[in-house]
Formats: C-alpha cells, structure tokens, sequence
C-alpha cells in the first residue's frame, strides 16, 4: 500500500488540490479572484524553468550518444517504428474527435485573450527559428531553443575530447534543471488548485462537464488503441504468433506500469517480456530503454486531446489541414520531449501553446487533462515499446524472425 501510494503520490496531491480548488470556486464564486495571483506564480516558476531544462536535457542527450555505425542503422530504424506508432495514435485520436466531438460541451470562449492570426508560412519560420539568440531563452520559441539545443548536442559530439568539459557541463546541467523542475512542481497542488478555483468561481461549474467527456474520449481511443492497435503491430510483427507471444507476455509489463505509473520502471519487465518474445538482446537493449524515454502513444493520444479542447476554450476550429499538420508535428516533438524529463508532459503542453499562439491561461486545462488520464497514458507508453521492438525487428532482421528465435 505505501509503494503503491509513493508511486501515485503525485497525482494524488495533484488531484487533492483540484478538487480543493473547484470546491473553493464553487462555494466562493468570484471571491477567488483573490487567490489567482498563487496560481499565476506557479505558472511563472513553470515558464521561467522550462527554457533551460529542455536545452540542457535534449543538448545532454544527444552529446552522450554513441557514434557507431551499427547503432546508427539500428537507430534510424526505431526512430522511423517511434514516429510511425505516435502518428498513426494522433491520426487516430483526431479521427475519433470528430466522431465525438469535444467542443459541443465545452464552454465557448472562457478565456478572451486575442490570438493572432498569422499566415501559415511566417508561422512556420517564427516556429523553427528566431532572428536573435535572445530570443530562444523566450518560452514562446519553445521550439527553435529545441533544434538549437539538438545542434549544440551534435557539436559537442563532434568535437570529442576537446568538448570533454562542455559535454560534462551539459550532463551536470541536466541535472541541476531537472531538480528545479521537481521542485517546482511540488508547488502543483497549489498552483493548479489556485487556478481551478478561479475558473470554476467565475466560469461555473459547467467546465466540468467538458473535462469529463475528454477523459471518456481518452480512456475509450486508449483501451481502443491497446486492445486492437497493439495487435496488429504485433501481427503485422509477427503474424497470429505474434499476436500470441506478445499478449501472453505483455501482463506483467502492463501490470507494472500500471503499479508503478512510469514507463522508466516498467523497462525491466519488458525486457524480461522481449526476451521471452525472442527479440534479439542487440534490439531489445537498444530500442526498449529508448522506448522508455522517447517512445510514447499514450502521450500523443493525450497530446491531440489536449489541443481540441484548449482550441474548444478558445472558440478555435480544429478542423483545418494546417492545423492537423502542425497538429501532428507537434504530437511527435511532444513525445520526444517528455523523454528523461519530470512531468515531461508539462513542457509537450507548452510546445504547442506557443506552438499555436495560446496565451499563458491555455495550460492549465491542459494540465488538467494531462493529470487526469495519466495512468492509461503511461499503461500505453510503456507497453508499446515491447510491441514496438518486435516491429523493429521485423524489418531489421525479416519476416522469419519469430521462427528463427523458436
């Protein structure tokens, strides 16, 4: 009981100071206003920190790679399997919105901040870079401080020993930031119980009703997407054997990221599982620890509910082809972003936020949501690395692979 309570500690104080907040709002009404500026500081402590915790995670990352050929072919192949899974659970979930669309029930435009509209191509150039290195430290060129610290980790690997010392830099500032993050969110309970209050003490209790249809949405495309999507990958892996041998032993992985609520913790049991499975040890040892930081369907599904609502909030349509591009791009950078970084989901949230011109108010019903449907989302996660290393060696080492490892 007090392993299992550690693990879900954090949701659970995060839920406590939900629920805290909406009864305040609801008893309290427009008092609350009072209590705003406790959730606007936590908000700023989560933007201050944000810049440098993913230049420093993404930048570490990279500089510690290995630079053999081999892995590099090995690589290339699980990135192409990562991307595809986490675009086909977009593809998916945006499919499924439209069947049961969120926006119906949700509250036309609480929140009343303007967004600007700006043609697609400057988008696109104000979104991949910036004229003046100032401006990558701004949470609102999220995406260029990321291909900036991609650029720096790759030059750091090329400079070898004389970039000893900076590389070192970079790993120690990983995990400076990653600590300020931790503490930062300890305030989440807080923050997050301060903001719910104001919206639910000015907005009315009707927000509910929206957050509830996301969750049903979400735990529905996810039990969806982990009965039948799951099985065929690993049919398409390993034909009805592969079907067989994944699902016989996929329990205790999945009962482990269930206990456990991480898809790091559940790395263990899936590489017992590939093993059982017969996923060579070279694969298995490469794509499943990379599965556990960079590989997650789970989030890309959260990621898409997210957005509809936050667009629902605002009035905006989700329905546009640009919109659904960036949608998707957005999805695939978020689930690599959450990789290795506490409360990853977090900083996925502000990716697309400023991504697509939100204000600082979008993110914590995004938040929200995120909280929310966690445990499926890490269920998803962790369990489709096994079935995604069985992709990969389908196509690294042919159709047969499953007879030959019997």
């Amino acid at each position: 009981m007090n392993s299992w309570f550690k693990n879900y500690k954090g949701i659970i104080m995060l839920m406590i100071g939900i629920i805290a907040g909406s009864i305040a709002g609801l008893f309290l009404g427009k008092k609350v206003e009072l209590i705003k500026p406790i959730g606007d500081i936590f908000l700023n402590l989560l933007f201050t920190a944000v810049v440098p915790l993913v230049f420093f995670a993404i930048a570490s990352a990279i500089a510690g790679l290995d630079g053999s050929k081999r892995l590099g072919r090995l690589l290339g192949i699980t990135s192409v399997v990562f991307v595809g899974t986490v675009l086909v659970a977009a593809i998916i979930t945006i499919i499924a919105t439209w069947i049961f669309p969120i926006h119906q029930h949700l509250v036309a435009s609480p929140i009343t901040e303007t967004i600007v509209k700006k043609p697609f191509g400057d988008q696109l150039t104000q979104l991949f870079t910036t004229s003046e290195f100032y401006e990558l430290l701004s949470r609102k060129s999220m995406l260029a401080a990321i291909i900036f610290s991609i650029l720096i980790g790759f030059a750091t690997l090329r400079s070898g020993e004389k970039g000893a010392s900076f590389a070192r830099f970079l790993h120690s500032g990983n995990e400076v930031f990653k600590n300020i993050f931790i503490l930062i969110m300890k305030l989440g309970p807080i923050g997050l119980g301060a903001y719910f209050a104001y919206q639910v003490g000015v907005f009315g209790p009707q927000l509910f009703g929206g957050y509830a249809r996301s969750m049903g949405l979400y735990y529905g495309v996810g039990a969806f997407y982990f009965v039948v999507i799951f099985s065929l990958y690993a049919f398409i892996a390993g034909g009805v054997n592969g079907i067989k041998k994944y699902w016989r032993n996929n329990i205790i992985p999945s009962a482990t990221a269930v206990g456990t609520c991480s898809s790091i913790a559940t790395i263990p049991a899936n590489l017992d599982a590939a093993k059982k499975i017969g996923i060579p040890d070279v694969i298995a040892n490469v794509t499943i620890p990379l599965g556990g930081t960079l590989h997650k369907d789970g989030s890309s599904i959260s990621s898409i509910v997210k957005m509809v609502v936050v667009f629902a909030l605002f009035g905006k349509s989700f329905n546009s082809a640009d919109t659904i591009a960036l949608a998707l791009g957005m999805t695939v950078l978020v689930s690599l972003v959450e990789g290795g970084i506490p409360n990853g989901g977090y900083i996925g949230e502000l990716l697309f936020i400023s991504a697509y011109g939100f204000p600082p108010e979008a993110l914590p019903p995004a938040m929200i949501i995120g909280t929310l449907v966690d445990p499926m989302a890490t269920l998803l996660n962790a369990t489709g690395d096994t079935v995604a290393a069985m992709l990969v060696t389908r196509f690294s080492e042919g159709k047969n692979w499953l007879n030959k490892a019997e």
